[in-house]
């Protein structure tokens, strides 16, 4: 039995699998069809990870153990004053921020061009319980936290690298490389008890050809990975997995990680410390900061917060920087429109195209898609924001359907009206 199915919400470079785990495309184009060997079970499963796609609705989830941080730093983000306290299991049901993305580009837009609306891109953070030891099988708040962090698209793990003997440590003692061994490590158990519960009936497919040799090969490369201890997003990065080739299975460790170090003041500036705790997760990227310090910052004004910054030796602060790192490894980017109503920042996946841009403003957009009028933050802004200029200058470029979009394109689409049917 076989059919197609009309995929019009694919954006191209992303592997399009059925429900019984065969390849159908591994270059989708926008609006092709593609024919499923099978039955498409699951398809709406997967319909809803592709509109997912679509809509940006991609989040960061923060993890770590208890007391080290993680609901100050998610408050700082947020400036949203949910519960933290000094014991375990302060955070129960996941809290949820959106936060700007920090671009300095904005406000010269908004004043070339006179307007008072500046809208930023965002970055969608999601607090989770903390894990302890034995959450792979249930201990603590285990079950929860492992379902909370399936549904996040990143990790963002929390470390306490600082001392203070009025905030116990749940593990008695403070020791970074510990607290993410332990982490990674009930992350890792997980996915394996994933791998395994999957086994049985991928080996029956297997058999029944329902499922490729490649896709099998796959996933046990997967597991010997996880065996060795090592998450599969550092294989990953290290070039030694492909972790798409196993999308389906859902596995935490395959996600992107990023690792924030909770320091005091005086570890803030020690450059040597940071050097050598960045070395023990790299490649993954590393953000530190005093969540206590980012906190006092949000509570200042502008003019205030730049001179504490300041004094402090610091030219951001640290949750501008993991706003920025966050947006990065989510794959995200970011293309402009400027006018008299608004400056905006549009968010979209690297490698889009400018078709698939223009349906992030409006689906209509894409539909109707003719080119797009682009011109650089730089040249637009050595012209002092004059489109007259910028056509005489010969700076403004005109770009199809297959132009991928550049970060920071300021933009204006043309399109056909489509007729509704």
């Amino acid at each position: 039995m076989s059919f197609a199915i009309c995929i019009d919400d694919v954006p191209a470079g992303f592997c399009v699998m059925n429900a019984v785990y065969t390849l159908l495309s591994d270059t989708p184009k926008w609006g092709c069809s593609y024919c499923a060997s099978r039955a498409f079970r699951g398809s709406r499963a997967l319909v809803a990870w592709l509109f997912r796609l679509k809509g940006m609705s991609l989040t960061i989830g923060i993890v770590g153990l208890p007391n080290v941080g993680k609901s100050t730093m998610f408050n700082a983000l947020t400036r949203n004053n949910v519960l933290a306290e000094n014991y375990p299991f302060a955070t129960i049901e996941p809290n949820t921020g959106i936060v700007p993305l920090p671009d300095d580009r904005l406000p010269v837009l908004a004043k070339l061009v006179h307007t008072e609306k500046v809208v930023p891109a965002t970055v969608t953070f999601v607090d989770i319980a903390g894990i302890v030891k034995g959450a792979s099988e249930g201990e603590g708040l285990g079950n929860k936290f492992l379902a909370n962090i399936r549904e996040a698209d990143a990790i963002c793990e929390v470390v306490r690298a600082f001392e203070d003997d009025d905030i116990v440590h749940v593990n008695g003692k403070v020791d970074p490389a510990d607290d993410i061994d332990t982490i990674n490590t009930e992350l890792i158990l997980a996915d394996l008890q994933t791998i395994e519960n999957a086994l049985p009936k991928l080996e029956k497919d297997l058999r029944g050809k329902k499922i490729e040799p490649a896709y099998m090969d796959a996933v046990k490369q997967a597991k010997t990975i996880l065996e060795a201890g090592e998450t599969l997003d550092k294989a990953a990065r290290e070039g030694r997995f492909d972790k798409d080739s196993v999308y389906d299975l859902h596995l935490m460790t395959a996600k992107p990680f990023i690792y924030v170090f909770n320091v005091d003041d005086n570890e803030l500036a020690n450059k040597e410390l940071q050097t050598k705790l960045a070395a023990s997760v790299a490649p993954a990227p590393a953000v530190f900061l005093n969540a206590q310090f980012e906190a006092d910052l949000t509570e200042l004004d502008e003019a205030d917060a730049r001179e504490m910054l300041a004094d402090a030796g610091l030219s951001e602060s640290g949750l501008d920087q993991l706003a920025r790192v966050g947006f990065d490894i989510l794959g995200l980017q970011t293309f402009l429109t400027a006018g008299v109503k608004e400056v905006r920042a549009w968010q979209i996946h690297k490698g889009w195209t400018a078709p698939q841009a223009a349906g992030v403003i409006h689906t209509d957009f894409e539909k109707g898609f003719i080119k797009a009028d682009i011109v650089s933050y730089d040249d637009f802004v050595a012209a002092d924001g004059s489109m007259a200029k910028i056509k005489e200058e010969g700076k403004l470029r005109q770009e199809g359907r297959d132009y991928v979009m550049a970060d920071g394109d300021i933009v204006e689409f043309k399109f056909s009206p489509t007729s509704k049917k």
